[in-house]
């Protein structure tokens, strides 16, 4: 079983779901040629997913184009179903950095057929994961810089601020859909700047008042 930190309280999560919120950035939406969607995007990733901090990315064989995706991480401290708006940071323990690694060319290929595209999203590997701030930690979790580096230059800079859907609403309409349990992840969506990783490549991301995730591509 897979297991996240919540840091300063020493105290630990099993990992239950992971739940990605995709397209949640109108810059990114454009960036790729999507279009804006009327409802959630939501799909989930397996916890075996689930890489550390300083972990080693491994692409699968079968992918020439993997990309990296920032985003801000949610850990869901308190079980909840069709959560109110006004109530969704309470089922909020913490906060973390992740990056939600794709494979563009597998998901395309999954698109076109109409099929769905998990397999481009789940893979081993494709969830590095920091430790995560407990929620008292950040002021606004709506209003928090993001910035990716690729060895050492910018690719991914934003803010949460830009996302189409706020945290509560986020937290509210994923539980329409799942009961959110303790120890499950929420996947926010990730700003412009999307582009594919190569190997040896060193990647930063940083979340003001949240902290850092370094990685590296084998």
């Amino acid at each position: 079983m897979h297991h996240v930190t919540l840091a300063e309280k020493n105290q630990l999560y099993p990992v239950g779901k992971i739940v990605c919120l995709g397209r949640n950035y109108l810059d990114h939406i454009r960036e790729l040629g999507n279009k804006i969607p009327d409802r959630a995007v939501i799909f989930c990733k397996p916890s075996s997913s689930l890489l550390g901090n300083g972990g080693t990315v491994i692409i699968p064989a079968y992918s020439n184009d993997c990309h990296h995706e920032l985003e801000l991480a949610l850990l869901i401290g308190v079980k909840g179903k069709q959560i109110k708006e006004e109530e969704a940071l309470n089922h909020v323990a913490g906060y973390g950095v992740a990056l939600d690694l794709t494979l563009r060319d597998l998901q395309a290929e999954l698109k076109g057929k109409g099929l769905p595209w998990e397999l481009a999203k789940g893979f081993d590997t494709s969830c590095p994961l920091s430790d995560f701030v407990p929620a008292e930690k950040v002021s606004d979790p709506n209003n928090l810089q993001l910035t990716l580096k690729v060895n050492g230059e910018v690719r991914q800079q934003g803010n949460t601020n830009m996302m189409m859907r706020s945290v509560e609403q986020i937290v509210s309409e994923i539980s329409d859909f799942y009961t959110l349990e303790p120890g499950d992840i929420l996947l926010t969506g990730t700003p412009a700047g999307v582009s594919r990783m190569t190997s040896g490549d060193h990647l930063v991301g940083a979340i003001e008042q949240v902290g850092t995730l370094e990685v590296t591509v084998a």
